[in-house]
Order: structure tokens, then C-alpha cells, then sequence
């Protein structure tokens, strides 16, 4: 949680557009805040031990290390880490295996905005 009281989310997305969606729909949020954005996987990684968010946003295909590889160091660091896939359609295998390795939910893209306001208020409001 944040000085401002507010919980912290990392959003992950090689594409700075759907970062900048998802950040606007979480500036709606009274509850949270945009604590960093990462476009790939390492980024991810380092980003996470240094801000310890409350929840991430995973995009799965990205390059250097994927949100695969991500999810995986992550949830070594931190078992208790509350992951959000955001992807496309057809990548239900990976998004399966994003689940198998600790992933806690996931958002298809294209996503509405509500989508993503639900799934992250589902998480951060319990």
C-alpha cells in the first residue's frame, strides 16, 4: 500500500497503449494507483521486488523474457503475488499455464474498460 493509502498496481504490456488504457481506467479508481509500468518481462521482474505491488497487470507475449518466465520469478519471490493476465484471444494454452504458475486471473484483450475495473477491484477490495 502506498503512502496515499491506496494499494499499488504494476502494469506489464510491451504495448504502450493498452499501459495507457489500463492506467486510465485505474486513475478512476479511489482505491488505487499506478505504482509502475513495465514493456517486458525483466523489467517486470525488478520492478516488482523494488515496488512490491499489491496487484500486476501480465501481458504474456512480450519480448526478452516473457509473462511466463514473469509470472514464474515472481511467484518465487513472492508466493502471495496477485497476478492479472491481461492477452489476446488464442492464447489459452498460455494463459492456462499462466494460471498453473500462479497467475490469478486473466482479462482478454480486447478488454472494455469495465473488465478490467471488475477483475482489479475483485482482487484489491476483498
Amino acid at each position: 500500500m502506498s503512502k496515499s493509502g491506496k494499494k499499488k498496481i504494476l502494469i506489464v504490456d510491451d504495448a504502450q497503449f493498452i499501459r495507457n488504457r489500463i492506467k486510465k481506467v485505474i486513475e478512476t479508481m479511489e482505491f488505487a494507483e499506478v505504482a509502475g509500468e513495465a514493456s517486458n518481462g525483466d523489467d517486470a521482474i525488478s520492478l516488482y521486488k523494488e515496488l512490491k505491488p499489491d496487484l500486476v497487470t501480465m501481458d504474456l507475449v512480450m519480448p526478452n523474457t516473457d509473462g511466463i518466465k514473469a509470472i514464474e520469478e515472481i511467484m518465487k519471490f513472492d508466493k502471495k503475488a496477485k497476478i492479472v493476465v491481461v492477452s489476446a484471444m488464442g492464447q489459452e494454452l498460455s494463459i492456462l499455464e499462466a494460471t498453473e504458475k500462479g497467475a490469478k486471473d486473466y482479462i482478454k484483450k480486447p478488454f472494455k474498460e469495465e473488465d478490467i475495473y471488475r477483475t482489479i477491484e475483485k482482487f484489491l477490495k476483498a
